[in-house]
Protein backbone atom coordinates (compact mmCIF):
# COMPACT_ATOMS: atom_id res chain seq x y z
CA UNK A 1 0.00 0.00 0.00
CA UNK A 2 1.40 3.48 -1.17
CA UNK A 3 0.47 6.74 1.27
CA UNK A 4 -0.17 9.11 -1.18
CA UNK A 5 0.87 12.75 -0.21
CA UNK A 6 3.49 12.16 1.49
CA UNK A 7 6.61 12.46 0.05
CA UNK A 8 8.97 10.17 -1.03
CA UNK A 9 12.05 9.24 1.33
CA UNK A 10 15.48 10.56 0.16
CA UNK A 11 19.02 10.31 2.25
CA UNK A 12 21.20 12.88 1.62
CA UNK A 13 24.03 11.41 0.16
CA UNK A 14 26.85 12.09 2.97
CA UNK A 15 24.43 11.57 5.34
CA UNK A 16 23.97 8.27 3.77
CA UNK A 17 27.68 7.33 3.45
CA UNK A 18 28.44 8.02 6.75
CA UNK A 19 26.04 5.72 8.51
CA UNK A 20 27.39 2.96 6.19
CA UNK A 21 30.59 3.86 7.23
CA UNK A 22 29.33 3.50 10.84
CA UNK A 23 27.90 0.08 10.00
CA UNK A 24 31.02 -1.12 8.40
CA UNK A 25 33.14 -0.22 11.64
CA UNK A 26 30.38 -2.05 13.83
CA UNK A 27 30.95 -5.11 11.03
CA UNK A 28 34.79 -5.26 11.62
CA UNK A 29 34.60 -6.81 14.66
CA UNK A 30 32.56 -9.68 13.47
CA UNK A 31 34.95 -9.71 10.00
CA UNK A 32 37.91 -10.07 12.49
CA UNK A 33 36.57 -13.09 14.56
CA UNK A 34 35.20 -15.08 11.39
CA UNK A 35 38.78 -14.33 9.57
CA UNK A 36 40.40 -15.71 13.14
CA UNK A 37 38.56 -18.37 12.85
CA UNK A 38 40.41 -19.59 9.42
CA UNK A 39 43.12 -21.53 10.82
CA UNK A 40 40.98 -23.65 12.95
CA UNK A 41 39.70 -24.89 9.55
CA UNK A 42 43.36 -25.55 7.80
CA UNK A 43 44.87 -29.47 8.19
CA UNK A 44 47.57 -30.08 10.29
CA UNK A 45 49.64 -33.06 10.75
CA UNK A 46 47.30 -34.65 13.70
CA UNK A 47 44.86 -35.13 10.62
CA UNK A 48 46.40 -37.99 9.40
CA UNK A 49 48.49 -38.62 6.04
CA UNK A 50 45.51 -38.60 3.75
CA UNK A 51 45.53 -34.61 4.12
CA UNK A 52 46.50 -32.03 2.06
CA UNK A 53 50.16 -30.76 3.40
CA UNK A 54 50.04 -29.88 6.52
CA UNK A 55 50.07 -25.80 7.50
CA UNK A 56 52.66 -25.33 10.10
CA UNK A 57 51.48 -23.03 13.36
CA UNK A 58 54.18 -19.99 12.70
CA UNK A 59 52.16 -19.63 9.47
CA UNK A 60 49.30 -19.64 11.36
CA UNK A 61 50.38 -17.08 13.86
CA UNK A 62 52.12 -15.17 10.82
CA UNK A 63 47.96 -15.21 9.60
CA UNK A 64 46.75 -14.50 12.92
CA UNK A 65 48.84 -11.03 13.27
CA UNK A 66 48.33 -10.33 9.78
CA UNK A 67 44.44 -10.27 10.48
CA UNK A 68 44.77 -8.42 13.03
CA UNK A 69 46.99 -5.29 11.24
CA UNK A 70 44.37 -5.42 8.17
CA UNK A 71 41.95 -4.70 10.88
CA UNK A 72 43.38 -1.69 12.76
CA UNK A 73 44.55 -0.37 9.49
CA UNK A 74 40.81 -0.78 8.27
CA UNK A 75 39.34 0.87 11.32
CA UNK A 76 41.91 3.79 11.43
CA UNK A 77 40.65 4.29 7.25
CA UNK A 78 37.31 4.32 8.56
CA UNK A 79 37.61 6.13 11.40
CA UNK A 80 39.31 8.93 9.73
CA UNK A 81 36.84 9.15 7.30
CA UNK A 82 34.12 9.60 9.40
CA UNK A 83 36.13 12.22 11.09
CA UNK A 84 36.78 14.31 8.25
CA UNK A 85 32.95 14.34 7.17
CA UNK A 86 31.01 16.93 8.02
CA UNK A 87 28.72 15.94 10.85
CA UNK A 88 24.98 14.67 10.13
CA UNK A 89 22.80 17.76 10.33
CA UNK A 90 20.39 15.57 12.88
CA UNK A 91 21.00 13.51 15.93
CA UNK A 92 20.67 9.51 14.70
CA UNK A 93 16.53 8.69 15.93
CA UNK A 94 15.86 11.62 17.26
CA UNK A 95 14.96 14.17 14.63
CA UNK A 96 16.23 16.75 16.61
CA UNK A 97 19.13 19.09 15.44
Amino acid sequence: MSEQGRPPVFLERRSYRRRRMMDALRFLPVLGVLLWMVPILWPTAADGPTTAEAISMSTAVVYVFAVWCALIVAALALWSFLRLSPEMGEDAGTGQR
